[in-house]
């Protein structure tokens, strides 16, 4: 049985890793950090798991040692800027970490100060990070004591990207991708921008040109392409609670048909439990995959603009985030990487 340990356990992304490991067969929470509700119970700020979780909150002082003995993974689920302290301690104490912030995900360190505007605390733990996207860095990932968990975005965008930069069959520049995200996206803050007076029947972008996972997406793509790689991201807020769904749209540099992209990406999917390659003209949509670990993937090939626009549905919250890092705690401990996050999405 692994000792877990949650810090930011109250945040979507922490209450989601709680109530999968809640179930999980392999998993014993230890701990469930959390400063803002600290001596409350857990099941008082998340209903949902009544009788299913018998635990108070607790601010844990992570200058104390002694809250790292017996625990195998430690799981932070904080702030940027707030689980590089958090990543050196668990490290020291010979802990496995799985880090949800972006604060282990970027390995150029100029790059991440520059986005965050934060000076970075763990410097050398960066050189130890994997990039925990499963389906392109799974055995890097088993021998990992540091995995960085994905983006949100960034795995809705390379998953659907990477076989086509692989294979040289889409130009490195001028890729655009368009997507769209659900309010839990944007976390349990506060914030006059997230009320639902303005967020229901509205859509918005934001951030554009200065999102802070272009670095991360760009980073992972140009490793694919082999050559240094920008992309336009333009992000939206949709008034939906979860889901992401990227539309991307790049020139094509080989003269392949639907079918012959099809093969290229079940070359390299076609075994991949979570990933769904759909065809016959299918495309993704949020709901079909809400409340899933699955990546459903779709694409068009336009012959008059020789552009193919591929569309990529996640669960921003699961896959985006806590299904994926359960999926990477899998692999870190030996286990089958499906086992408590195999249930299937929620429909409608």
């Amino acid at each position: 049985m692994m000792k877990i340990g949650i810090l930011g356990s109250t945040g979507y992304a922490g209450s989601e890793l709680v109530r999968l490991l809640s179930s999980h067969p392999y998993a014993e929470i230890v701990f469930l950090d959390s400063r803002s509700y600290e001596n409350k119970s857990y099941t008082d700020i998340y209903p949902h798991l009544e009788s299913k979780l018998d635990k108070n909150c607790s601010s844990i002082d992570l200058m104390d040692d002694s809250h790292f003995k017996n625990l195998d993974l430690l799981f932070c689920a904080l702030p940027h800027g707030l689980s590089q302290i958090a990543v050196k301690q668990g490290l020291k104490n010979k802990v496995k970490v799985i880090d949800l912030s972006a604060d282990f995900r970027i390995s150029d360190i100029a790059s991440y100060e520059h986005w965050y505007q934060v000076e970075h605390l763990a410097k050398e733990e960066v050189k130890l990070a994997v990039y925990g996207l499963c389906e392109i860095n799974r055995e890097k990932i088993k021998a990992a004591s540091l995995v960085a968990n994905p983006g949100c975005y960034p795995t809705s965008i390379l998953l659907a990207l990477y076989p086509l930069l692989k294979e040289g069959v889409i130009k490195a520049q001028g890729i655009i991708a368009d997507s769209k995200s659900g309010i839990s996206g944007a976390g349990r803050n506060l914030s006059d921008a997230n009320l639902f007076s303005q967020c229901n029947e509205n859509i918005r972008a934001y951030s554009l040109c200065k999102h802070r996972h272009i670095p991360e997406i760009e980073e992972q793509l140009s490793l694919y392409s082999d050559t240094p790689l920008t992309l336009q991201f333009s992000p939206h807020l949709i008034p939906m609670n979860r889901g992401i769904l990227s539309t991307i749209y790049a020139d094509m540099n080989k003269n392949l048909s639907c079918s012959e992209v099809y093969d290229l990406y079940s070359t390299y999917y076609s075994d991949e439990y979570f990933v769904r390659l759909l065809s016959g003209g299918k495309l993704p949509q949020t709901k079909a995959v809400s409340g899933s670990n699955y990546c459903d993937i779709g694409f068009d090939i336009d012959k008059r603009t020789g552009k193919i626009i591929i569309v990529s549905a996640i669960d921003n919250l699961i896959k985006g985030a806590s299904g994926q890092a359960v999926q990477n705690m899998n692999l870190m401990f030996g286990l089958d990487e499906h086992i408590g996050i195999n249930q299937l999405p929620m429909w409608p």
